[in-house]
């Protein structure tokens, strides 16, 4: 079976195993769903979730983060871990969007990755999630995952796993096919405990490469 028969095969039995996969992160605004994939950097979605309802009642618009002492912004967010990087990429983010493009997120790719603290990873998830466009997010789980089905063969560098995925997976079926490779990560194909083959829905068209 080649690449792309595999890749189309694999996302046909992720669509059916979960069918109303989506981002595990909370948000009703583009800023803040990048704050969040900003916090979530080593930290669970479960945990910036508690998280982030704190900053919002205390700063609860763009303006009002961009105005606000960083510290303040770490005190709230140092539970997710890397406290002060986090807080001054938010602090920066916020007023680049505030000063440059009017309070609201672009939707480009390009410009989303003007912003600070935010990498391929978190524009992909910006581009598919809020604005519906084709992105692929290759966090931990889509290279694990993509590397152990055989859909890329030993690569580990995020970019270079996006660049191979794209040849390979129909554009508008990246966003949900990645949010469902997090979703089998965490239930089936785990990092930290030896993956559950024997109830995968891949197992019989899974390299195997673990």
């Amino acid at each position: 079976m080649k690449k792309k028969e595999l890749a189309l095969e694999v996302i046909k039995r992720l669509e059916k195993e979960y069918p109303d996969a989506e981002c595990s992160l909370d948000y009703n605004d583009a800023w803040k769903l990048l704050i969040s994939v900003r916090l979530a950097a080593q930290c669970t979605d479960a945990r910036v979730n508690t998280i982030v309802p704190k900053l919002y009642e205390k700063f609860p618009t763009i303006e009002a983060l961009a105005d606000a002492p960083v510290e303040q912004i770490e005190e709230i967010v140092k539970p997710c871990g890397l406290g002060k990087s986090k807080a001054r990429d938010i602090s920066l983010c916020m007023k680049m969007l505030r000063d440059k493009y009017d309070c609201r997120v672009p939707d480009d790719f390009n410009e989303l990755l003007k912003l600070p603290g935010v990498g391929r990873k978190s524009a992909n998830l910006i581009m598919g999630d809020v604005f519906g466009k084709p992105a692929i997010v290759t966090d931990t789980h889509c290279i694990r995952l993509a590397n152990r089905i055989g859909l890329v063969n030993g690569v580990k560098e995020p970019k270079k796993v996006e660049m191979e995925l794209w040849k390979i997976i129909p554009p508008e079926m990246g966003s949900d096919f990645c949010h469902r490779l997090v979703y089998h990560g965490r239930e089936v194909c785990t990092a930290r405990t030896k993956p559950y083959c024997d109830k995968c829905c891949l197992n019989d068209i899974c390299k195997k490469k673990i």
